[in-house]
């Protein structure tokens, strides 16, 4: 568990006590307080349902019937997914936890062993729904359509003998059967891994002796990951099996003379949240590598299978994987919903979101050359209704133009074909001075960044991986030019990765800015990465660990004093999570000292809106739609003379101590005021995607007035807004 600050495991706000508010014991579902007990103890939401009340609102999305179809699906896919990692990375976490004696949680949180109760009986009803949504509304819905995944069983003889085939030709070589005897223990089952279980045995005749060899054997058959899940039936390119139906419907071609059981599908879901201890390791590349085979063979946490299974077999699969029962998750439809993606690449526009379409800030569409018009003004950009091609052609001009003497970049994930690695190579290949920050610790992204590091590497780039103990998340790319006064700098600073292919589902916002001091603090905040330099006081930017958490809170402390000598003060933040203790202190003692304060947070938060005498000033809304919600901005009313800044920093613990973030003021007064009244006064009128957060803990969809027009914040950004000062 992490340590946590001393000035909140004490703090009490303002002399409460959790008898002083008996009422807040009923809120959320946290057991009463004991007398005493400190403040923030109980005044939290629990951050894991939190987490899945975020899971919660992406589903959903996948229920909504004004969605076209295959945004439905993929809704119910990203659900998947966001349920795997949970339990990777938070349910392996509380596990490992369970051995550990005198274990203070957290505030908000229980003991493990209720947590993951708890987890459990809130993660069934969303599975249920899930399965719901899938079998009885948009699989039917996308069959009106022509779009069917097929019974193998129910198919014409034809069909089957052509698929037969292609099972012969495409699968059967592939496939391995492991079978469990005295010779043989249970197999390794990957994670994630799709399996078909089964038991066999010899079909001898009755007269003849029983050998080992004739009794029932567990089998187990992995689900080839390398063939498309959805296996084509006919032409038309809309029509489908599920492989393991093939798979099954094949079985005595796999085991010829022998006798089968029923064969049933289950899934497997593993530790993946190996820990890297770089403090330790004197080779963090081949630690990171060692890391990543170990991810392979974590504990299994859960267990999937399907509702046809014998009790027999489920327990048989429980005790081989060493897990408990209430670690099995028995489904009542397809598993792994994510492999149906594949049908999200069919050519059905109709069934999809139209496409947005994307424009390019004024100062950058105009003939001038790029520098220059950075070096004119600041540039916003706001992904994806800003093209990211305004920020790979910004890398490219710098890999191109003889002026340019050197390319300083954090790359945390950049994606399989970004463009922006290869412009840094051609940089250094052109002789100018490239240093890449590539984070190979970012979590499940790792093999993509060592790839994307020896290439560079080869190249002549200097590569550093991080810094030892911290993950380096900030967005930075600083550009060095020689020009007629001397050196100047040109940085770009972003809430989201260097990935073209993320930036068109992903909303992030983007500064080009050519400010001196702006390029002096990037470039400290570089020699602090790559030098390891003492960090210093930057002039601008707040950077992770070194002084973002004390100077967000003394932007805070400074709204508390602005409405206590009852002059303007507000506070508006859009973040992905709010989970750090000091800051939701720092913001209930805002609250109490009548500052407003609007939230818009996509995920978990721990803060209790709206309880009197506590935050009742606050509120919290979520944005959850077409895109992923990703860009961080927070804006200070500052007594009339407001600050607004942008970064890649959550209000997280994990953001605020344990990686390198970097945020920047926005300084020129034209873009301040877009973000407060354009970006963040769209966000806070959405009564479309946007859900409210009640002192519950749960959240509702905003109620529209009688007569009120529908307002998708998402889609009014399209095009309808100059983004240049």
């Amino acid at each position: 568990m992490q340590d946590l600050p001393q000035e909140i495991e004490s703090s009490t706000t303002a002399g409460a006590t959790a008898g002083d508010k008996p009422e807040l014991a009923r809120i959320g579902r946290l057991p009463p307080p004991s007398a005493g007990e400190p403040f923030l103890a109980w005044s939290v939401f629990n951050r894991d349902l939190s987490q899945l009340e975020f899971y919660k609102r992406v589903l959903e999305e996948a229920t909504d019937e004004s969605v076209p179809l295959l945004e439905r699906l993929k809704f119910l896919a990203v659900f998947t997914s966001n349920l795997d990692e949970f339990f990777m990375v938070r349910v392996s976490g509380l596990k490992e936890m369970l051995d550990i004696k005198d274990l203070q949680p957290m505030p908000g949180e229980l003991e493990p062993a209720a947590q993951l109760k708890m987890i459990r009986e809130r993660v069934l009803p969303l599975v249920a729904e899930q399965v719901n949504c899938l079998r009885n509304s948009v699989l039917p819905g996308l069959a009106k359509y022509g779009i069917e995944i097929l019974d193998y069983n129910s198919l014409p003889e034809r069909e089957k003998k052509t698929l037969n085939q292609y099972f012969m030709k495409n699968i059967f070589r592939v496939l391995t059967p492991l079978a469990v005897d005295p010779a043989h223990p249970f197999p390794h089952i990957a994670n994630l891994s799709l399996n078909i279980g089964l038991t066999v045995e010899v079909d001898s005749n009755p007269d003849e002796p029983v050998t080992l060899g004739s009794m029932p054997r567990f089998v187990r058959i992995k689900v080839p990951p390398v063939v498309p899940r959805l296996v084509p039936v006919g032409d038309s390119g809309q029509k489908f099996v599920l492989l393991e139906e093939l798979i099954d419907a094949n079985l005595p071609s796999v085991f010829p003379s022998m006798r089968l059981s029923k064969s049933y599908l289950f899934r497997v879901t593993r530790d993946a949240d190996v820990e890297i201890r770089d403090d330790k390791a004197a080779d963090l590349l081949g630690r990171i590598k060692e890391s990543l085979r170990e991810r392979r063979f974590g504990n299994a946490v859960r267990l999937e299978v399907s509702d046809t299974m014998p009790p027999p077999m489920v327990r048989y699969l429980t005790n081989s994987l060493r897990i408990e029962s209430d670690d099995v998750y028995v489904m009542g439809g397809i598993l792994g919903v994510g492999d149906l993606m594949q049908l999200y690449g069919l050519d059905k526009p109709e069934l999809r979101d139209r496409p947005i379409r994307m424009t390019v800030p004024a100062p950058l569409s105009k003939k001038r050359h790029i520098f220059e018009a950075i070096r004119k003004q600041d540039v916003l950009l706001h992904h994806p209704y800003t093209s990211y091609t305004t920020v790979t052609e910004f890398i490219e001009a710098a890999a191109k133009d003889p002026r340019v003497l050197a390319i300083k970049i954090c790359l945390y994930r950049t994606g399989k074909d970004s463009p922006i690695p290869e412009a840094l190579i051609e940089a250094s290949e052109r002789g100018k001075q490239v240093t890449a920050i590539v984070e190979i610790k970012a979590r499940f992204d790792e093999e993509n960044n060592i790839e994307w590091a020896g290439r560079l590497v080869e190249a002549g780039v200097h590569v550093v991986y991080g810094l030892m103990k911290l993950k380096t998340h900030s967005k930075v790319a600083l550009v060095i030019r020689r020009e007629d006064q001397g050196l100047q700098t040109y940085v770009h600073i972003a809430t989201g990765n260097y990935n073209p292919t993320t930036s068109k589902v992903y909303t992030d916002l983007g500064l080009l800015t050519a400010n001196a001091e702006i390029g002096d603090d990037a470039t400290d905040l570089f020699n602090y990465m790559t030098g390891f330099s003492r960090p210093r006081e930057y002039t601008h930017l707040m950077v992770a660990p070194v002084n973002l958490r004390r100077r967000m809170l003394a932007l805070i402390e400074r709204e508390i004093d602005h409405a206590q000598a009852g002059r303007p003060a507000r506070i508006t933040a859009k973040i992905n999570r709010l989970t750090d203790l000091e800051i939701i202190d720092a913001l209930y003692r805002a609250s109490q000292a009548g500052v407003p304060i609007d939230l818009i947070v996509r995920g978990s938060c721990m803060l209790r809106p709206g309880v009197p005498g506590l935050s009742e000033t606050v509120h919290v809304r979520s944005i959850v739609g077409q895109f992923l919600e990703h860009s961080r901005i927070f804006y200070f009313a500052n007594g009339g003379d407001a600050d607004v800044y942008i970064g890649s920093a959550d209000w997280m613990t994990r953001n605020l101590d344990r990686r390198v973030e970097v945020v920047t003021p926005i300084l020129d007064m034209n873009l301040k005021r877009h973000l407060k009244e354009v970006v963040l006064g769209t966000y806070l009128k959405d009564n479309t995607k946007a859900r409210v957060l009640n002192a519950d803990g749960l959240y509702e969809r905003v109620p529209m007035a009688p007569g009120e027009a529908p307002f998708n914040s998402q889609l009014h950004f399209e095009g309808s807004i100059s983004l240049s000062s």
